[in-house]
């Protein structure tokens, strides 16, 4: 099945890829283009509509065989641009579900469509827009929710910040000496504010991320600089339970660039994670290493050995960090979702309260041209994410996009 991206927008065809990447079992070719430079014998065609899109003349009247992706304030204008014809349209931003879904369906309607009745395939096509339409529906409902969920973040987080303010004033003991007890019960104060604040500021990212694309500002960094202030931000939280941390940092193959306060986060992000499920007297283990990431595999199970290599690319390109812990197992069903938005299920233990933290995790991965992933090992359960290593400093090649060391995209 032949795609075509009709945009200038490199993330969305990434992420297009990412997930045909998805659908074991059907055959898939997917390039990326302008209008003018469109080609007229692709199987579907996703059109990144802007305010002044005009349609080509080439397109047929019906448009079972075309995606628009269109802002909200866009739509009324083309479909008076079509003559009021029915058209296969998602919001934007166009979240990830949202369009899996979509090419779910069309890749499977493109593989059947040589044993199915055309009047079945009608059906199919009718039952499919409707869905289509009905989606728009909750799309336009989703985005005033996101719109009040930030606004009401927003104004949550001022007084949270003031609290942490006041108890922090307290500890140091200005306005006068405190006794050990008040001392303590004020550190506890603190600590459950901060996670308060943490919370509420994934909740803002989210809402935000889905509204204002967001790309990081990449420098050189240190990530053993990252992993350490992490580890301090979850001191108080580990010695409550005594678990034991252990640290081994490979060397990098060549140079990282990220934004470190996300990276931070990330890291931060994980091993709250790792803590907050990890028995009492537990351990954790916090290893970093130069990894071959083949970015089109899929992320459930990434061993290297189970890769879809493109070429014989044996060079490493990337930096890997596994964060494992001696907790309960990740249920298997869920660990293609654990990263999802809000997302809730019971185990061994309710892993619920991690839903937020994982989420911006694979946000702020993602958006720093890596990948994070968990998976069970026979020593528990381990949360990975890796970084591609870069040969030259973002913004000063010819490219558009950052170049990486022989990172392979071929089809």
């Amino acid at each position: 099945m032949k795609i075509v991206v009709v945009s200038r927008d490199s993330h969305l065809y990434r992420l297009c890829r990412v997930i045909l990447s998805e659908f074991p079992g059907r055959d898939w070719q997917l390039t990326m283009a302008t209008p003018r430079t469109c080609p007229l014998d692709a199987e579907l065609y996703i059109w990144d509509g802007q305010a002044n899109l005009e349609l080509p003349r080439t397109l047929e009247p019906n448009f079972s065989r075309h995606l628009f992706l269109l802002n909200r304030s866009d739509v009324a204008k083309l479909h008076e641009n079509a003559g009021g014809a029915e058209m296969n349209i998602l919001l934007k931003p166009v979240t990830r579900a949202t369009l899996s879904a979509f090419l779910s369906l069309a890749t499977l309607a493109h593989r059947d469509r040589t044993i199915s009745p055309d009047s079945l395939r009608a059906d199919r096509d009718e039952i499919l827009q409707c869905l289509i339409q009905a989606n728009m529906k909750l799309q336009e409902y989703d985005q005033d929710r996101t719109n009040f969920l930030t606004r009401a973040v927003h104004d949550f987080r001022t007084p949270l910040t003031a609290v942490i303010g006041y108890c922090g004033l307290l500890l140091s003991e200005a306005l006068g000496p405190l006794s050990e007890d008040q001392k303590e019960v004020l550190r506890r104060m603190e600590h459950s504010a901060k996670r308060l604040s943490l919370m509420s500021s994934a909740m803002f990212q989210l809402s935000v991320g889905r509204q204002v694309k967001m790309q990081p500002v990449l420098r050189k960094g240190d990530i053993r600089q990252c992993v350490e202030q992490a580890l301090h931000e979850i001191t108080y939280f580990a010695e409550g339970k005594q678990l034991s941390i252990s640290t081994n940092l490979e060397p990098e193959p060549g140079s990282l660039y990220f934004e470190r306060a996300q990276i931070e986060q990330v890291l931060v992000n994980l091993l709250e994670n790792a803590c907050k499920f990890t028995p009492r007297a537990g351990e954790i283990e916090i290893q970093a290493y130069p990894f071959f990431w083949e970015r089109r595999a899929v992320r459930n199970s990434p061993d290297p050995a189970d890769e879809r290599r493109s070429h014989d690319q044996q060079s490493l390109n990337a930096y890997r960090i596994d964060i494992r812990n001696t907790g309960a197992p990740l249920p298997p069903e869920h660990l293609s979702s654990i990263f999802e938005e809000y997302t809730s299920y019971a185990g061994g233990q309710d892993r619920s309260g991690g839903g937020l933290g994982l989420a911006v995790s694979r946000m702020i991965a993602t958006q720093h041209d890596g990948g994070v992933w968990a998976e069970n090992t026979d020593r528990g359960p381990k949360f990975s994410f890796v970084l591609p290593v870069r040969l030259t400093e973002p913004g000063l090649t010819d490219s558009s996009q950052p170049q990486m060391l022989k990172l392979s995209e071929a089809s």
